[in-house]
């Protein structure tokens, strides 16, 4: 654990504070005590396959494969398998695709930066009609299991507020998602919110929040909402630990009801289908049958 949050909090893509300031901070307080903390929270969302992440990431890449007929390989971006050891898996330069629907400087820049130059890369698909469709398809049946909350809100992962000055089109392009999300399920204003959760450190990040915009609807004695997190394609720390345990105690604490946390999309079939479409429009010719040798 140490040995990753060291790889992730040294990137200058996602801290950018001066490297002679951060790094004695990272090294000499953060990595000291985050990494315990981190591992109580994995442990509570271990599943008997292991990391949630890992595990769905590899079925996604396994049925990507089976719907294409092409070698298909999954990487992280910190930490194991790695992204330079996968790319020499390839004999042909391969088709990147980072499963960040939305473009940030500190997710998908980050992915670039560990590419070979000329490498074809997905840049988003924050209102591909694949990927808001499948959103949309869960959210509904969802709904038709379990009954519909009060509120639906979509909580998507925050980043610090100075990115806006910058013209990273991150926080734009989540809200235009959750927009279309709203419009495909037919809600009407008042009946969802778009927030931010994961918020690190002191500086202001990109409001609203997800857990205060929680806290005051339990305030206010709502019975039950829903919360997705169509910022991530797969359950992973951030949806189970942070908004199925933390998030909901925050909720309930507050005066609040029942939250019921969606599933992430996962391996369901339309969002294979959807992953397909986005490479394909992207990259005409990587879903061509291949040749034989």
């Amino acid at each position: 654990m140490r040995r990753y949050l060291d790889e992730f909090l040294s990137d200058p893509r996602v801290v950018r504070l001066p490297r002679f300031l951060w790094l004695p901070i990272l090294r000499g307080i953060v990595l000291r005590k985050r990494p315990h903390v981190t591992a109580e929270k994995y442990a509570a969302i271990w599943s008997p396959e292991g990391s949630p992440l890992a595990f769905h990431t590899a079925q996604q890449a396994k049925l990507l494969a089976a719907k294409t007929g092409r070698q298909v390989e999954y990487a992280m971006r910190y930490g194991e398998p790695s992204v330079s050891v996968i790319l020499r898996k390839f004999r042909e330069p391969p088709v990147v695709v980072p499963l960040y629907p939305q473009y940030s400087e500190s997710t998908t820049q980050s992915v670039a930066d560990l590419l070979p130059p000329g490498m074809a890369m997905v840049q988003h698909f924050f209102d591909h009609p694949g990927y808001v469709g499948a959103l949309a398809a869960g959210v509904r049946r969802h709904w038709q299991a379990n009954g519909r909350g009060r509120l639906l809100v979509m909580s998507f992962h925050g980043l610090p507020l100075y990115t806006v000055a910058l013209r990273d089109p991150y926080s734009r392009q989540c809200r235009q998602t959750a927009r279309l999300l709203a419009e495909r399920l037919g809600l009407a204003a008042g009946e969802w919110e778009a927030t931010f959760q994961s918020r690190f450190g002191r500086t202001a990040w990109i409001e609203p929040y997800t857990s205060a915009t929680l806290s005051a609807y339990g305030r206010q004695g709502v019975g039950r909402v829903d919360v997705v997190c169509p910022g991530f394609v797969a359950d992973c720390l951030e949806t189970l630990e942070e908004i199925g345990i933390e998030a909901r105690k925050t909720f309930v604490d507050s005066g609040g009801g029942e939250l019921r946390l969606l599933p992430c999309l996962n391996e369901r079939a339309d969002w294979i289908d959807a992953l397909a479409a986005i490479a394909r429009q992207h990259l005409s010719g990587w879903l061509a049958p291949a040749q034989t040798p």
